[in-house]
């Protein structure tokens, strides 16, 4: 089915018959998405047939279920042209002023939550729904930071003590903050359903079997914790982390530190990517299920980034999944377990019966 699509310049003139593609894109590190479009920006070869200015705002809708759906809200931040009118607009989300402020502050007793709202506060940055984030956070100074990495910072210094992990996002001009386990999963990627193609990576480079955390006064009163997984460091031996906290920390705070590390740590990682059919509500932040036979890829995800691209009538996107166990499982993981489970004892079987050839053989040749 061809997907329509429209784009509206300054509020003003729809330009989508001078658009070749459209990616529209976001990712887990950044609080804004993207728009990017290249367009044939001329009728004539000789003149421009619309003169773009930066700062100006760009909207995206594209046709669902026989209605036009707005996508992106955003401001041009660049327009490149070429001398043949081929020429290329970059707009973000009203969220990327957070990566364009910069200062010196100081939080005391403050929720991420709290610090968050100030800081929009201080920039004139629209809020909407805001999460409570629960863990106070002691006390905390930035210098000379964007406000980004601010927010960043206490959003994962928030993970490290209670596990609770956050999506920013914003809608309609406005910024969001929700849990991501609170995301209602609506989206299955299957293969021979919408699923193009698919790779899965795993890797224990980064895996860590023991975590030892640091805190109080160095010299006069040090607070050491350490939490290690010993069935993890007979698998894959001993590897550790080390991490120095806050020293306002006391001996609760710090146990508790090193147990939340350990559990983001103590695992092996696992990525996915995956190109398949658009669906536009698949964004970075969301939650989805995968299935991929070849790959194994079987479960509930995260989708940590996302390109969408809109081109001759058709949608595609590629997304980077990374697993999680928040998620309930559905029927089937189980049981693709223990079809894995059978094909294993089946391929152990097979090789037993090879093995009995070759020494047979073997035997007959004097071997």
């Amino acid at each position: 089915m061809s997907v329509k699509i429209k784009l509206l310049y300054n509020n003003d003139i729809f330009i989508e018959a001078l658009a070749k593609s459209v990616t529209w894109s976001g990712e887990d590190g950044l609080p804004h998405r993207t728009l990017m479009v290249t367009l044939s920006n001329t009728f004539n070869a000789d003149d421009q047939a619309v003169y773009f200015e930066l700062g100006k705002e760009l909207r995206f809708y594209a046709e669902e279920n026989g209605a036009y759906v707005g996508l992106f809200r955003g401001t041009i931040f660049s327009y490149d042209i070429d001398s043949s009118g081929n020429g290329m607009i970059t707009a973000y989300d009203e969220n990327v002023y957070l990566t364009k402020n910069a200062d010196t502050r100081k939080f005391t007793a403050m929720t991420a939550a709290a610090i968050i709202r100030d800081i929009c506060k201080s920039y004139d940055i629209p809020i909407g729904t805001i999460a409570d984030t629960g863990y106070v956070i002691p006390r905390v100074i930035f210098r000379e930071a964007d406000v980004w990495a601010m927010v960043s910072a206490c959003l994962t210094e928030t993970r490290k003590q209670n596990g609770r992990k956050f999506r920013l996002w914003t809608s309609n001009g406005a910024l969001h903050l929700t849990e991501k386990k609170d995301t209602v999963v609506r989206w299955m990627l299957e293969d021979g359903v919408n699923i193009l193609s698919a790779n899965r990576s795993r890797s224990i480079e980064d895996t860590r079997t023991s975590v030892k955390i640091i805190g109080g006064d160095e010299e006069k009163n040090p607070i050491t914790a350490l939490a290690r997984d010993s069935g993890l460091a007979a698998k894959y031996g001993t590897m550790q982390y080390v991490e120095r906290a806050d020293m306002s920390l006391n001996k609760s705070q710090i146990d508790q530190l090193a147990k939340q590390r350990l559990k983001e740590l103590g695992k092996v990682a696992e990525e996915v990517s995956v190109e398949a059919l658009g669906i536009s509500e698949v964004i970075a932040g969301v939650s989805v299920y995968a299935f991929e036979s070849m790959t194994e890829i079987v479960g509930g995800y995260y989708v940590t980034a996302d390109s969408h691209t809109f081109e001759d009538g058709v949608h595609r996107m590629e997304v980077t999944l990374s697993r999680t166990d928040d998620l309930p499982k559905l029927g089937y993981e189980d049981a693709f377990d223990e079809v894995k489970a059978a094909k294993k004892k089946k391929k152990i079987k097979e090789e037993s019966v090879v093995d009995q050839l070759v020494r047979q053989i073997n035997a007959a040749n004097g071997g």
